[in-house]
């Protein structure tokens, strides 16, 4: 039988990420190529070194939707192997269970999670069956699958967890781990739960399972409180977290895994105190610097923009564009943009610019401005900006200005070494 590292780095108080951007982001309306599921894949285990397959589980998709589907999640399984812990994601049914064995079977670290319904409403619906009767028959499908291959994991999803009883979830939970299930998800399939009542979920639900069960979070945004959600499982001792890159997922999505991570992996000491448990969040520390790339690869290939607000990875971070925060970017940021991210800080011209913004973005395109020049500069950005009705004035059209002035004599070439032109400190003075 081959170790499950997924529940050990669980229960020795390690951070795992379940990655559903391939999966529950389908639902999302975008598809992932096979090729790319790969790649994502295998980045995101490179987060972690040789250790991705003890942090990351990455859900390669739904093998029941079709061939294709098949198809997609058999290749990731085979050529992501030992990047990530690979998932195939199937409804409680014995024909589907076996078809997502087969679609991960003979690799390294394999896993399947089987979606059970936990509430009552969501059992009549998925199942025409009391809750009750539907979490009785995901005993014997866990056995089954295990009897198909002991080598892949299996873990249960409970739908509809957050409207489903607690007792009832805690004592089929204490089943299915024993009948050989590795961890046991507790979804808010709906998005529906406000962050002490996630708490009480995961809390009520493990003292109640025993020790022996790892729960798993798979929580949805539908009121914005996904990612507060996840952190109040994480409180609550809960170490397998669902997240998805961008935050893809049904409707509202879940957990943006780059700002999951970046929480998590930023500031050690503080991640320490929402943990709460004095072990290290991971065996080997994150790399941050590859989460701005990342985005951007899941972006382009799924057409979901990254904009100037999104958190940790967006076109706003690193910048400024005011007064204030150019002389003291340090208090105007909760963290370093550069230091943890890779992200070099950049000055961007608004309407909003002061004159030591314009000076220190002409210096940055080769041009030195004494104040008459730099204030002609400023009321030119402003008239532009409101010209066009656009916020931020491109560096080409202002370097279209500058070039006017240089051709009149106004304007002279700046001597300032390369490194004035293009930090905020450099061109401060």
């Amino acid at each position: 039988m081959e170790q499950d590292v997924v529940r050990e780095s669980a229960r020795a108080g390690r951070v795992v990420l379940w990655e559903e951007s391939a999966r529950d982001g389908a639902q999302a309306k975008t598809l992932m190529s096979p090729a790319f599921r790969v790649r994502l894949a295998r980045e995101q285990g490179r987060i972690f070194g040789a250790d991705g397959p003890r942090h990351v589980v990455f859900a390669a998709g739904f093998p029941a939707v079709c061939a294709e589907e098949f198809e997609a999640v058999r290749r990731v399984a085979v050529e992501a192997e030992g990047a990530v812990s690979v998932a195939a994601v199937c409804r409680g049914r014995a024909a589907d269970v076996r078809q997502a064995v087969a679609s991960v079977r003979g690799t390294a670290r394999a896993r399947i999670m089987v979606v059970v319904p936990a509430s009552e409403a969501m059992a009549r619906t998925m199942t025409h069956r009391p809750a009750r009767t539907a979490l009785e028959s995901a005993a014997a499908l866990v056995g089954d699958a295990r009897a198909l291959d002991e080598r892949v994991a299996v873990d249960v999803c409970l739908a509809d967890a957050s409207r489903a009883d607690h007792g009832l979830m805690a004592a089929h939970a204490a089943a299915l781990t024993a009948a050989g299930a590795g961890t046991i998800v507790l979804a808010d399939t709906v998005g529906v739960q406000l962050p002490f009542e996630a708490a009480a979920l995961f809390t009520r639900v493990q003292a109640a399972a025993g020790p022996e069960v790892v729960l798993a979070s798979h929580l949805h945004n539908d009121l914005g409180l996904g990612l507060a959600n996840t952190l109040e499982a994480l409180r609550s001792g809960v170490r397998v977290v669902s997240s998805s890159w961008l935050g893809l997922a049904e409707r509202s999505g879940m957990a943006a895994t780059e700002q999951l991570l970046f929480l998590l992996g930023h500031d050690p000491a503080r991640a320490a105190d929402l943990l709460a448990t004095g072990a290290p969040a991971w065996w080997t520390a994150p790399d941050l610097t590859a989460l701005p790339r990342i985005a951007r690869l899941v972006a382009d290939e799924t057409g979901v923009p990254l904009t100037v607000t999104t958190p940790v990875v967006g076109s706003g971070v690193g910048t400024i564009s005011t007064g204030t925060p150019f002389v003291h970017p340090e208090l105007f940021q909760p963290f370093d943009p550069e230091r943890l991210l890779g992200i070099a800080p950049r000055v961007v011209l608004t309407h909003l610019a002061s004159t030591r913004v314009v000076r220190a973005v002409a210096a940055r395109l080769g041009h030195e401005l004494d104040p008459d020049q730099a204030a002609a500069a400023t009321a030119w950005t402003k008239r532009q900006a409101y010209r066009t009705g656009r916020a931020v004035v491109e560096d080409t059209a202002f370097a279209a200005y500058l070039d006017g002035l240089r051709a009149t004599g106004t304007v002279h070439a700046s001597e300032a070494p390369d490194d004035a032109r293009t930090s905020p400190a450099g061109a401060s003075a």
